[in-house]
């Protein structure tokens, strides 16, 4: 590991802990040459290529800034912070990794996003959905929100046109 201070690549390991529900190890290093402790972060998935196979049956490398900028597209001026994104990336992750070793389809990780963004916000799901479910005609739109208002109803929450959530 090189130095970011003095780019020297001889360092000792100070300390070493397990973070973020042991998917990150955070190692803080000491630089031998001048001294100063720097911290690496070694995240999992990293040591190995995922792939996703998208629709069109190609094949891409995994990219968890796919997920999180398809959440900031649909959570756009809507109460979802940045913290409830990267919340909503990491459980969409934990269950790539879990469920996959080499490759997820992305109708996988889409539902997984739509399942977890569904309980956080409606209209950004609905949103979400609408682009990854690609709509053919107002009619398939007009129906889903027809469901989650039914739910939202079901449950005693705001419905998308009576209030915030």
């Amino acid at each position: 590991m090189r130095c970011p201070f003095c780019k020297e690549d001889r360092d000792r390991v100070v300390d070493s802990r397990s973070s973020d529900a042991g998917r990150v190890i955070r190692r803080r290093r000491q630089c031998l040459v001048c001294k100063r402790r720097f911290t690496t972060y070694e995240k999992i998935g990293e040591s190995f290529k995922l792939y996703v196979m998208k629709k069109d049956k190609s094949r891409i490398p995994y990219d968890r800034d796919k997920i999180i900028g398809g959440l900031q597209k649909a959570c756009y001026k809507r109460p979802v912070s940045a913290e409830q994104i990267q919340q909503i990336a990491d459980k969409v992750e934990e269950s790539i990794f879990r469920n996959f070793d080499k490759e997820v389809s992305s109708a996988f990780i889409g539902e997984s996003v739509m399942k977890h963004l569904r309980r956080v916000d409606k209209v950004a799901y609905i949103r979400f959905a609408s682009v990854y479910r690609d709509f053919k005609d107002a009619g398939e739109l007009i129906e889903e929100v027809s469901h989650v208002i039914q739910e939202a109803e079901h449950i005693g929450q705001p419905t998308l046109f009576n209030g915030p959530q």
